[in-house]
């Protein structure tokens, strides 16, 4: 298969510039410390397998620091998850532009977010940005100084939650476990919810599968298009 010229310069550059981080929560009240609420790693490598329960919270080789701190947040509010190249990195370093692909936000309720490891069944989607009019969601995040945008549903119960943000990139999904996924947990408490829906739940390991269409795909060579659009991976985003 001829590879790009595109192509390998996007490789190339974000092999050499790489990587990012979910390190800050920003809530209506106010933008908070880097790794406050949040299981920073140390590195800021990806996860390829699909199947490890490091997929949930990230954890080695990314080694993560815990956190005993919870942030407040209203149902109904946008939060900001904020991204970085590294955890000393500034909003003009959020990631290599090379990497392209989608953006994702998942919620599990659990009784104890400090402690809870997020490895098992209770997630439920609430945001995504695939590729629509040449743009993805990691371009979105990019070019907004490292803002993720979420809204937290007005319509889920009260209590504590973990917050995963997450980004794919997929300049290397040519082939399989070649797609790099960037993730952390922030550990949330929400107060407000309306407590009248309840959404449907899947389980980290186990919402992706390594040859998912969304995966498993050459971005360069045959990129999303009207007659193939992008199919963003994981279950339907929980509307209330």
């Amino acid at each position: 298969m001829k590879f790009s010229t595109l192509g390998a310069t996007a490789v190339l550059a974000s092999v050499a510039s790489g990587h990012t981080i979910f390190c800050q929560l920003k809530t209506s009240e106010k933008t908070f410390p880097v790794s406050h609420g949040i299981r920073a790693p140390s590195y800021d490598g990806p996860q390829t397998d699909v199947n490890n329960n490091n997929l949930a919270c990230n954890g080695p080789p990314n080694p993560t620091t815990p956190s005993d701190k919870i942030i407040n947040v209203k149902a109904g509010e946008t939060v900001s998850a904020i991204w970085r190249h590294t955890l000393q990195s500034g909003a003009n370093d959020v990631m290599d532009p090379g990497h392209k692909g989608p953006v994702m936000a998942y919620l599990k309720k659990v009784s104890d977010a400090t402690k809870d490891s997020g490895v098992g069944n209770g997630w439920f989607k609430i945001q995504e940005e695939g590729f629509s009019n040449g743009k993805w969601g990691t371009d979105t995040v990019i070019n907004s100084g490292g803002n993720q945008q979420i809204k937290i549903p007005e319509c889920i119960e009260d209590g504590q939650y973990l917050l995963r943000a997450e980004m794919i990139a997929l300049h290397g999904a040519r082939s399989t476990n070649g797609a790099q996924l960037y993730m952390e947990c922030a550990q949330i408490n929400v107060t407000g919810g309306k407590a009248s829906k309840k959404p449907t739940t899947a389980s980290i390991p186990g919402i992706y599968k390594s040859n998912d269409p969304g995966l498993l795909i050459d971005i360069y060579n045959k990129p999303p298009g009207a007659s193939s659009p992008y199919k963003i991976p994981g279950p339907a985003v929980f509307t209330c």
